[in-house]
This record gives structure tokens, sequence and C-alpha cells, in this order.
């Protein structure tokens, strides 16, 4: 498709990497400078359980979107009504539009490679869309109406295409999707304890890395109990087995996301999905594992227990 081709065109260019390198730390100093993790937490949306960036998104889209039908009725009817509505779809949409920016740019700062290169491309058609709006607002409240239609137009055409590339970014590339998730079987057919490394082969404090039926999972022993999560870290498929601990939980070594051994939950962003986790035990020097039974966030779930 030719879309698709001028896409991939577009993503071989050298300079975004360029642009990449020098604005990525840019940003993080001043998410850090303006409220530290708990912010940039917010703008990730662990509070939510999954990023709020596409839930921000509908607001401009939707705004513009019937935005544009008012203003083709205005021009067919010459209505102050519809011009007025026209108006304020565009202003919501701008305001809604900060909002997809802002939490836009705290993912983005996390991406490398090409979802890099595509993302900001994304966030230069969207930043030309709104600059587009904010052109067409002015020119509605000089009166300047079919003027401002036509900017608005403009903009909608180049949003259009910033969303096409975010949902390359969400369908080809799974950024925002849950990583970890992917590397678990959907319905595991057996419910049976299964063996996976011997008690005596696990020392306190280490992060081990063990495979059950090809699924990668992550122990850690604490004391008398013995943690499993999934090792693929649900954020950008990080190897949690090369992070570290911090107390009772582990930290990504690839964005610095923290999962509580506990029950996987996020106790810091960037990932937003929790670590699946599972029921183990401890039987005849054995540690095992169950695959089936698991939940995304396993906090009634038991661990095992060392004798």
């Amino acid at each position: 498709m030719a879309i698709q081709s001028l896409v991939e065109a577009l993503g071989e260019q050298d300079w975004l990497d360029q642009v990449g390198n020098t604005v990525q730390p840019i940003i993080d100093r001043a998410l850090m400078t303006t409220g530290g993790q708990p912010v940039k937490d917010f703008l990730h949306g662990v509070w939510l359980g999954h990023p709020l960036h596409p839930v921000l998104t509908d607001v401009p889209l939707g705004a513009w979107t019937v935005a544009v039908v008012l203003d083709a009725l205005d021009e067919i009817k010459g209505c102050d009504d519809y011009a007025r509505g026209a108006e304020a779809a565009v202003t919501i949409g701008l305001a809604g539009a900060v909002g997809a920016a802002v939490t836009g740019i705290t993912d983005w700062e996390h991406l490398d490679r090409q979802p890099r290169r595509v993302g900001l491309l994304h966030g230069i058609l969207n930043t030309t869309a709104a600059l587009l709006y904010a052109r067409s607002l002015q020119l509605r409240k000089r009166r300047q109406r079919r003027a401002g239609r036509g900017f608005a137009l403009l903009g909608y055409t180049v949003s259009m295409a910033a969303a096409y590339l975010g949902g390359k970014l969400v369908y080809e590339d799974r950024i925002g999707v849950n990583r970890a998730k992917e590397h678990l079987p959907a319905n595991p057919a057996s419910t049976e304890f299964i063996p996976v490394l011997l008690e005596a082969e696990l020392p306190e404090n280490v992060l081990r890395r063990v495979e059950v039926d090809g699924v990668p999972i992550l122990l850690v022993r604490r004391g008398t109990r013995v943690f499993a999560l999934a090792e693929t870290c649900s954020h950008l498929s990080g190897p949690l087995a090369e992070g570290q601990l911090e107390g009772e939980s582990v930290v990504c070594p690839w964005h610095g996301s923290r999962f509580a051994l506990t029950d996987g939950q996020v106790l810091n962003g960037p990932a937003t999905h929790p670590q699946p986790c599972f029921v183990s035990r401890v039987h005849n020097g054995q540690i095992e594992i169950r695959l089936s039974g698991r939940a995304a966030v396993s906090g009634k779930q038991s661990h095992g227990k060392l004798p």
C-alpha cells in the first residue's frame, strides 16, 4: 500500500534519531523536575491499569470530528448555531490535545529504534494539526468562518494521518500492550504443579529465570517464601531476571518499572500492566509452579513457603 510504503520510508530517516537523542533526555529531566516519579506514573496511567494516552486521544479526535460535521452544515445552511457549535468543538479538541500530547510524550521517551521514529512522526503530525486548529479558532473568532473551516479541514486531515501512525505503534509495534501476557499460554492444559528447580539451587535474594512449558518465569526467594512472576516485563518485554531487587519488589533493567513480588502490582511506571503471578510451592526438595489458576494480579494466591 502507498501509505504503508510512505510510513516505512519516513521511518528510515536518520534525522529522526538525532532529534530523538536530543529530545528524550530533555523530556525526562523536565518530567522529573516538575513532579518526579509520581507525576510520570500518573501520566503513564499506572493508576488506570493501562496507558492513559489512548484515552485522552479520543477527546480531540471526537471533538474535531464533530466540528467537521457542524462546519459542513454551516457551509450548507449558513446557521450561526452550527458555527458556534463548531467553534466550541474545536476549542474542546485543542484542550484535549494538550493532555494527549503530554501523556504521549511521557510514553514516547522510553521507545527506541523504529517505534521511536514512528512515534516522533506521530507527535510532529499531531502538533501540526493542533497548530492548524489553533489558527482555525483564531479566524473563527474574527468572523472569518470560511477560512477557519479550511484550516480545520486541513488540521483534521493531518490528525487522521497521525492517528494512522498511532495505530501502527499499537498494532504492529505493540506499544502500550501487555507484553507479559504474550508469553503465556492462553489456556494451560495442566492444573498440576510442575517441578522447575531444586530448592538448593535458589539462593535467597537472587533473581532466577526458569521456563515452565516454554513460559519464562522469574523465581525469587525471600526468607521462607518463593515468589513466581512472569519474567517478561509487561512494558516492553524487558528481562526481569536481569533487573534488581528493591525490598519486596523487582525493578526492570530496561526502563525502571517496579513490580511487587507478592502480587505483581505496578509500583512504579512506565509499566501500567501488572505482572502475572503464579502459585508456587516447595515439595520434596523441588520448587514447583502451577501455570493454571493465575491472575493478572494474584494478591490472593499463595506462594510456596520453605520448610
